[in-house]
């Protein structure tokens, strides 16, 4: 046999392969990496799903929080992964406006990454402690403009999802007011039922259970339209800030490079997940509305919201390096 021949004859019995390597995926534990400490929505919903995905999968699924810059530093870890299929990113809004907050980014957040899905898309709540004379969000107004920068709205961190949306806020709604950067959402949450801050833009995971119990006083939502987990609690933007929006979201990516059908692979399991109606009203009831796109729509989005976000932040004059 030829060189030529032997040659092809092997990349054929490569290729034949190659399926049948993704069937066997995964043949060891999954390291999910979640950039944000435990306790926040990233981390709540990504558990879940972690959870969910392993047993569907017959594998150990290891969660890994790697907080801290916004998120940067876990999704770094994630770029520089092996492109085996063994290091996933599950992550936030984040991923769309680190690339304008941080002009030293260790990687690309578009080249380095290989979008899985979409998994769900969640707004924040503005929430107030009880103890704030604030029913709604004109009230919160009146009151921060009668008292400019002593009102104290809690963070999950500068450059989070829960401050920009603060931070559009404080600039569509002319008000002066002082953020307070916690570790994580978790933190953020402690620091409102503390009294160390009054308000806080919270992910609504993290938010319902408070609510709920009565120790938080939900003022409004941050998406356009309501949401059906609280229909009653107005959107800002029908509440006197018009134009406002600060959806949120929640995704699964791996590193670049890694084979297409564990790509597709992971994306069936978890759109099959998705489909479930227990798993829909499990994020359901904790505001997430369930989300199941294809890579490539995936892929589209983060570009959208990477574009929408920069035009905003540089608006806001944001800069977290």
């Amino acid at each position: 046999m030829s060189p030529c021949i032997r040659l092809a004859a092997g990349l054929v019995a490569l290729a034949a392969a190659l399926p049948a390597a993704a069937q066997k995926y995964p043949e060891k534990p999954i390291r999910m990496v979640l950039p944000f400490a435990p306790g926040g929505g990233t981390d709540v919903l990504g558990r879940i799903i972690g959870a969910r995905l392993g047993e569907s999968l017959g594998a150990q699924f290891i969660i890994e929080n790697r907080s801290g810059a916004g998120g940067t530093i876990g999704t770094e870890v994630v770029a520089r992964a092996n492109p085996d299929g063994y290091t996933l990113l599950f992550t936030s809004a984040s991923h769309s406006f680190n690339p304008a907050l941080y002009s030293k980014l260790g990687y690309d957040a578009l080249r380095d990454f290989a979008p899985i899905t979409l998994v769900a898309m969640v707004p924040n709540l503005l929430v107030v402690h009880p103890s704030l004379p604030a029913k709604n969000v004109q009230d919160l107004i009146k009151l921060a403009r009668a008292k400019p920068g002593q009102l104290f709205y809690a963070s999950a961190g500068a450059g989070s999802s829960v401050h920009l949306a603060a931070a559009l806020f404080v600039a569509m709604a002319k008000v002066d007011m002082t953020a307070v950067h916690y570790k994580s959402g978790g933190l953020a949450m402690t620091g409102i039922l503390s009294g160390e801050a009054s308000l806080v833009f919270a992910t609504m995971q993290s938010a319902m259970p408070l609510v709920r119990a009565g120790k938080l006083r939900p003022i409004a939502i941050s998406t356009a339209q309501r949401s059906p987990a609280l229909p009653n609690v107005p959107s800002i933007a029908e509440s006197g800030v018009k134009g406002y929006d600060a959806s949120g979201w929640y995704g699964m990516l791996a590193p670049a490079g890694v084979r297409t059908e564990i790509v597709e692979r992971l994306h069936g399991e978890v759109a099959r997940m998705l489909g479930q109606s227990e798993l829909k009203e499990r994020l359901a009831s904790e505001g997430a509305v369930a989300v199941a796109s294809t890579p490539a729509q995936f892929d589209r989005f983060i570009r959208e919201e990477i574009a929408r976000w920069t035009k905003v932040v540089r608006e806001l004059g944001l800069k977290l390096d």
